[in-house]
């Protein structure tokens, strides 16, 4: 979930855009902050609230500031970011927007016990402790946010995304579609603006020389497109697609997010994402694609996932 108030997408001449990011500890500013970093933003993590203004002082810089605050800073107090709040919004050579990264708490802890992590605000306890202080000292900033973003579920792709759909540079960045392949067994993808059932397709599952393989193998793809039905289906959805596109972008959107399902994701949706990725890139949209089921699998592989 994101919620808004009234945000800028560039900056002008005359003011300095600045994007203080904050929020729960575990909700990803770090990966905000990196994603920030990669649009082209001068990113300062961790600066000590009393030294903000100071940094601000003097004309605008050649480009947006991202400041990254939380708990950890060594002077900070709910209060005094408020109060930051407000002096730096009341100052007309600024345009200020506070990004919050929240996220449910029984998410929060469960993402300190998977990564043994130990939390700022309880160190040498349960990590559920020091989430439930830390949600109740944000609470006030929280209602203050510009934007906020739900991270609960979401990856750190996903995540990148969502910033770079709020935060992107240029008065024209165009509009992002993200394709994603997925399981309905596991639910679905949070987010999507359009989705398509690709069970109806030639299962390669029940192949035993393809059940291992994905997608994006050359001999999964090939059974997957001799089904009778799968040329034309991709062909009536690229048109649709390339009808309704143009429509969202004239419409002010920045994302677009579709979803193709299938049973296990790793088949017959993961080959028409690809199909459908390589089609609208080629019509000059600019696409990126998740394999949802593919990067669980990856993930639960490496050393130390417990899997």
């Amino acid at each position: 979930m994101t919620q808004a108030r009234g945000t800028t997408g560039g900056q002008s001449e005359a003011t300095q855009r600045v994007v203080l990011v904050t929020g729960a500890s575990g909700a990803g500013r770090s990966t905000s902050i990196a994603a920030l970093e990669d649009l082209g933003y001068e990113v300062i993590d961790n600066l000590p609230l009393s030294l903000v203004p100071r940094l601000l002082v003097g004309p605008p810089m050649g480009r947006p500031v991202a400041l990254g605050i939380d708990v950890r800073n060594r002077d900070f107090a709910a209060s005094r970011l408020i109060e930051l709040i407000d002096r730096l919004t009341r100052e007309p050579t600024l345009d200020l927007e506070v990004l919050f990264l929240d996220c449910q708490s029984d998410e929060l802890v469960r993402r300190y016990r998977e990564t043994r992590r130990r939390h700022p605000l309880s160190p040498g306890t349960d990590p559920a402790q020091g989430v439930a202080m830390e949600l109740d000292l944000l609470a006030p900033i929280r209602v203050r946010a510009d934007v906020l973003i739900d991270t609960t579920g979401m990856s750190p792709h996903e995540l990148k995304a969502e910033i770079a759909r709020w935060f992107a540079l240029g008065d024209a960045p165009g509009l992002l579609v993200s394709l994603n392949s997925f399981s309905y067994k596991r639910g679905l993808p949070r987010g999507l603006d359009m989705m398509f059932d690709c069970r109806f397709l030639a299962n390669p599952h029940w192949v035993p020389e393809l059940r291992a393989l994905d997608g994006r193998a050359p001999k999964v793809a090939a059974h997957v497109a001799a089904d009778p039905l799968y040329a034309e289906f991709c062909k009536r959805v690229c048109e649709l697609l390339l009808f309704v596109l143009p429509a969202h972008l004239n419409e002010g959107k920045s994302h677009l997010a579709i979803g193709f399902g299938c049973t296990g994701g790793q088949h017959r949706s993961v080959v028409v994402t690809e199909h459908m990725a390589k089609a609208l890139s080629e019509a000059g949209w600019a696409v990126s694609k998740r394999h949802r089921e593919l990067e669980r699998k990856a993930a639960a592989e490496q050393p130390g996932s417990g899997a």
